[in-house]
């Protein structure tokens, strides 16, 4: 069994350097403890390579856009999109819509004190940012 588990080590290395140099990781960053020494994007895009490794079945990205520019934003939402198929779920948290211009949901949910108050299609992110939230809190 051991030469298994080594097998499947360097397997899981190989994959991790892979998606790397998909998100555009440098990498030195394989070497370095988790988010140790990080900045905020780059914790951020450890986040996507995490998620394109391990595979999980659901993923939350929680504000995922905040404090990133227009280039990483495109990269982590491409990772997400190729990364989308009928086994796999996300649920992202934003207050911005620009997240949903390259990252194209499937539902969106207003949650306003812990409950859903309105859910719809992506044009709800656009008319929110149109319209605020004050129509909701009636």
């Amino acid at each position: 069994k051991g030469k298994e588990e080594t097998k499947d080590v360097f397997e899981f290395h190989r994959k991790v350097l892979k998606e790397m140099r998909y998100l555009g990781i440098d990498e030195s960053f394989a070497n370095r403890y988790l988010n140790d020494g990080f900045s905020g994007g780059e914790k951020k895009h450890n986040e996507i390579l995490q998620m394109l490794t391990l595979e999980p079945a659901l993923s939350i990205l929680d504000e995922t856009d905040s404090g990133l520019d227009i280039d990483a934003l495109k990269i982590i939402a491409n990772g997400v999109n190729n990364f989308r198929n009928n086994d796999r779920s996300f649920l992202a948290i934003t207050h911005y819509p620009r997240l949903l211009e390259y990252m194209k949901p499937d539902f969106i949910h207003v949650l306003i004190d812990g409950e859903f108050v309105k859910s719809g299609d992506a044009s709800l992110a656009f008319e929110l940012e149109e319209k605020g939230y004050s129509w909701l809190e009636a």
